[in-house]
């Protein structure tokens, strides 16, 4: 993570998604310009209008993993992060992406338009010097598409996060309490049982090993910081070491030993949530 951004992982589900929902929007774009042109050039044949949007959505459909490359890259969340360096990087990334993403565009459609053209022997298809134009709306597109692959992701992420429980379940002999899991503030070991130290002082007993234990608790932010204890990270007010690398983890008004051969614990405790 950096300056509160997370670059996300490419993710070919986003891009199918995204195809599936930009065709048929894109279908009905085609047919309402082809038909206007129709309206508002009789001179020309009808093929044509129907020729230069059909080669135009193709090639601009075939060109569509370049914004969804640059946003896997580049998201837009980036844009937003602190310093001038991520805002530089977002910039440059979708700058070439964009030149990249017309250039394919138009090179796309004046081939398919060329060969079309040869079809119906209706002579050479011009492009003539359009390619700022183009450019220009390729903008708006490579836009649209930018958003609707970071909108896809974001959604598909949100879906395939697990459901974190809110609560454990601690079998105190016959009687189950629930706990809820920011309230558990300690684990410790207590023979053949292990005992839970709860935000309200109450350390219920449960028959079980500690690392049965931090099996089901590591994922929630619990950590193994010494062979007799797992802490809470999201409970920890403080750090205080006592020598020859081992450490006391202060939680609230009770503490915990942070054993120096649990390095990669005091390294995860050090570092902010």
């Amino acid at each position: 993570m950096t300056g509160g951004w997370v670059r996300a992982p490419l993710d070919g589900r986003d891009l199918r998604t995204a195809w599936l929902v930009i065709a048929p929007v894109t279908a009905i774009v085609i047919s309402v310009n082809a038909l206007t042109n129709l309206s508002d050039m009789p001179h020309i044949a009808p093929w044509e209008p129907w020729v230069w949007e059909i080669s135009s959505a193709i090639a601009i459909m075939l060109a569509m993993p370049v914004p969804w490359l640059a946003t896997a890259l580049a998201p837009p969340d980036e844009a937003a992060a602190e310093g001038w360096r991520p805002k530089a990087r977002f910039v440059l990334i979708h700058l070439a992406a964009l030149l990249a993403f017309s250039t394919l565009h138009v090179a796309g459609f004046v081939l398919l338009r060329t060969v079309a053209y040869d079809l119906m022997d209706a002579g050479p298809y011009e492009f003539g010097d359009r390619f700022i134009y183009e450019l220009r709306k390729d903008l708006i597109s490579y836009a649209t598409y930018v958003a609707t692959f970071w909108l896809i992701g974001y959604l598909r992420r949100r879906r395939d996060e697990p459901v974190r429980p809110v609560s454990f379940d601690i079998r105190d002999g016959a009687r189950i309490i629930r706990a809820a899991l920011p309230d558990i503030v300690a684990v410790s070991s207590a023979g053949n049982y292990v005992e839970f130290w709860l935000a309200d002082g109450r350390r219920p007993l449960m028959r079980a090993t500690l690392a049965a234990i931090e099996v089901e608790l590591e994922r929630f932010g619990f950590v193994r910081a010494h062979r007799s204890w797992l802490v809470n990270a999201g409970r920890v007010t403080g750090l205080r070491p006592d020598g020859s690398g081992d450490w006391t983890v202060e939680l609230g008004l009770m503490e915990a030993p942070l054993s120096r051969r649990y390095p990669q614990a005091l390294e995860r405790l050090r570092s902010p949530a």
